[in-house]
């Protein structure tokens, strides 16, 4: 269950916290007593279904780090995604990758709060739940959005991301 306290953000959310109220979104982040460090266990966390957590995924294009939300419930097909969307190929990032690209560790990786903006698509399958659940810059936060909100947040592209 979320927690209710009122202590500070850990410091790896803060950045998340700011991108989220620049975009008029304060108030977001919230602070889970169970891990969410994987979409099941956000998932078991938060009450919601599987396919409702937005995971965020990174991976290199051309040397390049780029940003794929997928729902909780979706593995992406790395061939069929790079040709949707035009790029040579796609490579999941390293942990020390992700980390370069984003400033968080894999598993609590949010889709904004990066030291800059990366290329992003968002997956169509998360469009079919009125309200997803997205990392918040560590294992035991997230905060609520949807997949428009994803949209205008990441200046992403929706794409499907499986075969």
């Amino acid at each position: 269950m979320e927690s209710r306290n009122s202590s500070p953000l850990p410091d790896r959310c803060v950045p998340v916290a700011e991108a989220l109220a620049a975009a008029g979104l304060p108030d977001r982040v919230r602070v889970l007593d169970e891990s969410a460090r994987t979409a099941a266990e956000a998932a078991a966390a938060l009450g919601c279904e599987v396919g409702a957590i937005a995971n965020s995924l990174v991976f290199l294009s051309g040397g390049e780090p780029v940003l794929v939300l997928t729902s909780g419930g979706h593995r992406v097909d790395t061939a069929a995604l790079a040709a949707r969307w035009g790029r040579a190929g796609l490579r999941r990032a390293t942990p020390e990758e992700v980390r370069r690209a984003t400033g968080q560790a894999i598993g609590g990786v949010a889709p904004v709060g990066h030291p800059r903006r990366l290329p992003t698509v968002v997956d169509e399958a998360l469009t079919g739940h009125d309200r997803i659940w997205a990392a918040a810059g560590t294992p035991h936060t997230v905060f609520p959005t949807t997949a428009a909100e994803l949209l205008r947040l990441t200046g992403g592209r929706l794409l499907p991301v499986g075969p």
